[in-house]
């Protein structure tokens, strides 16, 4: 069942090969690692013919596989349209865009800033509020006094802010969640004052937490403008375990052979307001306990996956059908109201557009699938590490191939020492569970 997955087409762009237990059908693509220029020659070495065969013809990679890799990673760097993967669609679409029109500003890499900014919302009132807030990151980067006194603008400006357009984002509140969403804003506009306080202490230890703390009043002030689920979800999906908004749980994962951590709980907030289908076949799965116990199936610093059970099936069996339960791929964009299904944006011809839940942020969760089946994906779930020279945030080759349902918001720096074999003692949702429409857990028993 398991594989030996090629680290990509071309050994000579990469410093080293992974070995995975994940089924080679349900592997995401590592990107190229070490790329120094473009005079790379490929040193191609036959191996095992099994290792390297084309999924679709079973014919081994070749010069020419090497040869798509590099123009692969010319076309991200250079902005200029290149032959996109899979193989057997080389000839028909480019893949890649301009990466000077995808690349607006500093990208967005914060799992709170991008969860709030996926919010089905458009008041401008409180993103003024919010954007000030948020840029004290920033600011604290700055050295010595000269950051306090960064920050104190910061504050000053969303303290302006949230004054001036406060009638106007108390009338964006939800009617059924306008005493909730007023009840924020009064802590919002006390922690401010608190705020201007720790500034004037110079305590800059209090700084970070203070901006937290607004930034979650922020948050719940902006979910409560939502006023019930946005669309209508395709009539041949309704049936499936939906997450309408949001949920978040907790995963607790028992690490072996870590002097420094021996346990670490990683706090995941999942949207389905995005990505119902799939949120709301993972929360379904939580729920039926499916990954309680299960180890840890690929680390390579790239991504941590599981969700593989054991046996010959590659994801869930529904014990009502005792058959495969799959999902389609599902991607909501920029700008749109609801997502798409079933294809890619490659495939769609949607070169230029950004995702709404973008593999941007360190712990970003997204379904693992047959590289060449959209709608394939079942129980194997897989957290995006660190960029690549394929993988920047804001240009990121996985954005609009895999869908993504979630971030890791607390502890998130912790995956990074998870390896194989380390077992999920548990994962249990904290918040949100009435949101899951259809759930089958509850009709298998």
């Amino acid at each position: 069942m398991a594989a030996i997955f090629p680290c990509h087409y071309c050994a000579s762009l990469t410093p080293k090969c992974f070995t995975s237990t994940i089924p080679h059908s349900m592997q995401l693509p590592l990107p190229l690692r070490g790329l120094r220029g473009f005079n790379a020659r490929c040193s191609y070495q036959p191996l095992h013919h099994s290792e390297f065969q084309n999924k679709n013809n079973g014919k081994p990679f070749s010069i020419k596989n090497c040869a798509i890799s590099i123009a692969l990673a010319v076309g991200l760097i250079t902005g200029v349209p290149t032959l996109g993967c899979p193989i057997n669609a080389l000839a028909a679409n480019p893949v890649l865009p301009d990466l000077s029109v995808l690349i607006s500003g500093p990208p967005i890499k914060d799992p709170g800033a991008l969860l709030r900014y996926a919010l089905p919302i458009d008041n401008k009132a409180i993103r003024e509020v919010q954007k000030p807030l948020e840029d004290i990151t920033e600011s604290l980067k700055i050295a010595g006094v000269k950051a306090l006194d960064s920050v104190q603008r910061n504050v000053r400006q969303a303290s302006r802010a949230l004054k001036q357009g406060k009638t106007l984002i108390v009338s964006g509140l939800a009617e059924s969640k306008k005493e909730h969403g007023v009840e924020l804003l009064n802590k919002l506009e006390a922690g401010m004052d608190e705020f201007e306080l720790i500034l004037q202490d110079k305590n800059r230890e209090a700084v970070a937490p203070k901006q937290k703390e607004l930034l979650q009043y922020v948050g719940g002030v902006e979910e409560d403008m939502v006023d019930g689920f946005p669309y209508e979800v395709p009539e041949e999906y309704q049936n499936m375990p939906l997450l309408k908004g949001r949920a978040a749980v907790d995963m607790k994962v028992k690490v072996k052979d870590n002097p420094n951590l021996d346990e670490c709980v990683f706090h995941i907030v999942l949207d389905g307001y995005n990505a119902p289908v799939t949120a709301g076949n993972f929360v379904d799965l939580v729920e039926r306990h499916f990954y309680d116990g299960m180890e840890i199936q690929r680390a390579d610093g790239f991504v941590v996956q599981t969700g593989d059970p054991e046996g010959p099936a590659e994801g869930f069996i529904d014990p009502s059908t005792e058959k495969p339960r799959t999902i389609p791929l599902e991607i909501t964009v920029s700008g749109e109201k609801a997502p798409v299904y079933g294809a890619t944006l490659e495939e769609l011809g949607l070169y230029k557009a950004q995702t709404k839940l973008p593999f941007n942020a360190f712990g970003t969760m997204a379904m693992a699938r047959d590289e060449f089946e959209n709608n394939s994906a079942s129980s194997q779930i897989f957290w995006l590490l660190k960029e690549s020279e394929l993988t920047p945030s804001n240009a990121n080759i996985l954005d609009g191939r895999y869908a993504v349902f979630g971030y890791v918001t607390e502890n998130e720096d912790y995956l990074a020492d998870i390896k194989v074999g380390d077992v999920i003692q548990s994962i249990q949702v904290v918040s949100g569970l009435d949101n899951l429409v259809n759930p089958s857990y509850k009709i298998s028993g």
